[in-house]
């Protein structure tokens, strides 16, 4: 009976002592994991000093944000490129700028309405170009976009509408001053271009 009993208590001991080992396992991995949480957390926190208050600001996941950076970024470049008046150096600032947002397939665009004479003929008929965001289509899985777009053409004499239509790919970069959004567009090539209504003005 004695010999019973101890390996009766042995027995015993020998479960208690393998359920609290996976009692402690099971706590510190609960514990690293909320720890491990609560450190990725804080990493998302970023505190603003003004003057001499903190204030909490939020890190927000690139990717969760990156399909309205898309937009912005082409409509900045049509933008830029399409909306221009009739002054040489502010055309020659905008193309410059508008560079920095296409790849070789935007100074290809730009060479060929150089040697047609578009930037002439602005100038020469003191046109004002605008030009109106219609709505841009992105597909994110291939970085393709097609933009849809209004170009006003404010002459002397007239004043035209275009429809704009045009398409390209989008490729990832690291930001910069001259690209805040990190985006390349690239194949960049337009697809419609054409006068929707010519209103002539009274010129006397």
């Amino acid at each position: 009976m004695i010999i019973k009993s101890i390996e009766g208590k042995i027995r015993l001991a020998t479960v208690v002592a393998i359920g609290s080992l996976i009692c402690s396992l099971l706590i510190s991995a609960v514990v690293s994991f909320f720890a491990w949480k609560q450190v990725v957390n804080a990493r998302q926190s970023v505190y603003i000093l003004a003057g001499n208050i903190p204030i909490l600001a939020r890190q927000t996941d690139v990717q969760m944000n990156r399909p309205a950076e898309y937009k912005a970024h082409i409509d900045l470049f049509h933008s830029i490129f399409f909306s221009v008046t009739p002054d040489d150096k502010y055309i020659e600032y905008q193309m410059k700028k508008a560079m920095y947002l296409v790849d070789e397939s935007g100074m290809q665009q730009l060479n060929n309405l150089k040697e047609r004479g578009y930037f002439t003929s602005i100038l020469s008929s003191s046109s004002v170009l605008t030009l109106q965001t219609d709505s841009i289509f992105i597909d994110p899985e291939r970085q393709y976009f097609r933009y849809y777009g209004k170009l006003k053409i404010d002459r002397r004499s007239s004043t035209i509408m275009r429809s704009l239509i045009t398409e390209g790919y989008l490729k990832d970069i690291p930001r910069s001053e001259n690209n805040p959004h990190g985006l390349l567009i690239t194949g960049w090539k337009t697809l419609e271009n054409k006068d929707l209504e010519n209103v002539q003005k009274n010129t006397f």
